[in-house]
């Protein structure tokens, strides 16, 4: 294990964020990481040699980078500006890299008030899937300054096999909300066109098998047909209620700027009804969409697999 001179702080360690900090860990990197109710991963990275700090602000006492991924900007907000956050523990010259799908607003204003104390922020959220996150093999998406981003691309390396810079702060999630309209899109119409095959009588079956390998077909749509041909839950470990918050402020995005989205509020509205039938738990991911849309049509969508 090669030995580093950045201390890095880790707050998150959720699907996505427990294969990222464990993959920081393994290049070499003092990591602190901070507990949450879910215990099984902090014991993983302390068994691994880091340590569990006891609150946000020691995290930043300890680290010159802090990495965050967690479910929104409430959460970020929290984590930064609560009682005993990051903003009190961290000293002039640290970053903080946030890999939060979070609103490019509130990145924006907790940007500012951090360079007040010569902290610099870094947004570079992710895209691909847990599966990628412990193999190191992440797509990021970077808004940061240029000298900033020469500092935290050999952390950024250790997690992506590619990350592209898209500009300034506050860019990255810009980008993110994009990638994650397109995806929650894709959702949406893969599970109405699902529904509707299924109520004039063509099986999912029948369905992916003209789909699957057409020109139709693509990376996003193998994972999510992985439920309901192959029957894994755990195909792409994205929940709905994430899904349905990106929308959320994708149309925030898009109102700041007056644009007319007609498809964003469609699919946002596909998630919306899904959630409010009663798809809000923890392991309702996207690819359970169809079970969902069916339901409210009258009709069963299942994996006749698994």
């Amino acid at each position: 294990m090669s030995t580093t001179t950045e201390r890095i702080g880790f707050i998150g360690l959720g699907f996505m964020g427990h294969g990222m900090a464990k993959n920081v860990r393994e290049a070499g990197y003092e990591v602190t990481v901070l507990g949450n109710r879910n215990r099984k991963p902090v014991e993983d990275m302390v068994a691994r040699g880091a340590v569990e700090a006891s609150n946000s602000r020691e995290v930043g006492e300890r680290s010159d980078i802090v990495m965050m991924c967690l479910p929104g900007s409430p959460q970020v907000e929290a984590v930064v500006r609560g009682e005993n956050g990051l903003r009190e523990g961290l000293a002039s010259g640290s970053v903080i890299i946030d890999s939060t799908t979070a609103d490019p607003v509130s990145t924006a204003a907790i940007a500012d008030e951090l360079a007040k104390k010569g902290v610099d922020f870094v947004d570079a959220p992710l895209s691909r899937t847990p599966k990628e996150a412990w193999e190191g093999t992440l797509d990021m998406m970077v808004g940061a300054k240029d000298q900033v981003l020469e500092r935290v691309r050999p952390v950024l390396e250790v997690c992506t096999q590619r990350f592209t810079h898209i500009g300034g702060v506050g860019d990255g999630h810009r980008m993110k909300l994009l990638n994650n309209f397109l995806s929650m899109g894709y959702a949406s119409i893969y599970a109405e066109a699902l529904t509707l095959a299924n109520k004039v009588g063509i099986a999912p079956e029948t369905f992916h098998s003209v789909i699957n390998g057409s020109r139709m077909d693509c990376g996003f749509y193998q994972t999510f047909m992985g439920y309901l041909i192959e029957g894994n839950r755990e195909a792409h470990k994205f929940t709905l209620t994430n899904g349905l918050k990106d929308l959320r402020y994708l149309g925030s995005m898009a109102d700041s700027v007056g644009l007319v989205n007609p498809v964003g509020a469609a699919a946002k509205n596909t998630l919306a009804a899904a959630v409010a039938s009663g798809a809000d738990g923890p392991e309702d991911y996207v690819p359970h969409l169809p079970e969902h849309i069916g339901r409210l049509n009258g009709t069963t969508l299942k994996p006749t697999k698994g």
